[in-house]
């Protein structure tokens, strides 16, 4: 069982509180009120972390609500740990909200780690020097923290999410594209919470 934090636990809890009373599944802001949060970008991070650690449905929707994923019965084959969540879409240029899908996807293992992943689809071109394109898809090691350097997915402000390389020093946070005509974007630490730091890649070529 991957740990959780406190925050991610108390989510759980609800869920299985209210699917035991056989109420619907809540959405993202009844969620918010009934945790008492102001930002659904703080509670989006730790759905993102519940998804990758195989224990909620990856969001389709804010009318379908925030869903456990089903308990397998004693004849269920194992979940195969090569099938890691789609989560959606990020940006690779402006902040733009990350697009839930509804699909898992198949990542070879070399390309992930022993830790919660999850994979996004890369739009924009930002990072195009350092060779993630459009299209691309990027595995996500979900973490809450990151070394200087490293691609990370960062929720700026509790409401935008991006895909950058970070530059942390006292103060103040960098987000640098990895593109010779756009210039980083510069943050208070306060205002960037990081989601997860890219360790795979994936290309289609048709």
């Amino acid at each position: 069982m991957t740990a959780l934090t406190r925050r991610q636990q108390d989510i759980l809890d609800r869920l299985r509180m209210r699917a035991d009373a056989a109420e619907p599944p809540p959405t993202l802001d009844e969620l918010c009120g009934l945790l008492g949060l102001r930002s659904r970008g703080s509670l989006h991070k730790h759905i993102r972390a519940l998804v990758a650690a195989g224990l909620v449905e990856p969001l389709r929707g804010q009318h379908r609500g925030v869903r456990l994923v089903p308990r397998p019965g004693p004849d269920a084959e194992p979940m195969r740990e090569d099938l890691l969540p789609l989560l959606g879409r990020i940006a690779a240029g402006s902040p733009i909200e990350a697009i839930a899908a509804l699909d898992r996807i198949e990542v070879p293992a070399h390309l992930r780690t022993g830790r919660p992943c999850y994979v996004l689809q890369v739009v924009g071109d930002s990072l195009c020097e350092a060779g993630i394109l459009d299209g691309d898809y990027v595995v996500i090691e979900h973490r809450e923290q990151a070394r200087n350097g490293e691609i990370v997915v960062a929720l700026i402000n509790g409401e935008e999410v991006t895909l950058k390389r970070i530059r942390q020093a006292p103060g103040r946070v960098l987000l640098c594209p990895e593109n010779s005509d756009m210039q980083p974007q510069a943050y208070h630490p306060d205002e960037v919470q990081i989601q997860g730091v890219v360790v795979g890649q994936m290309r289609a070529y048709r």
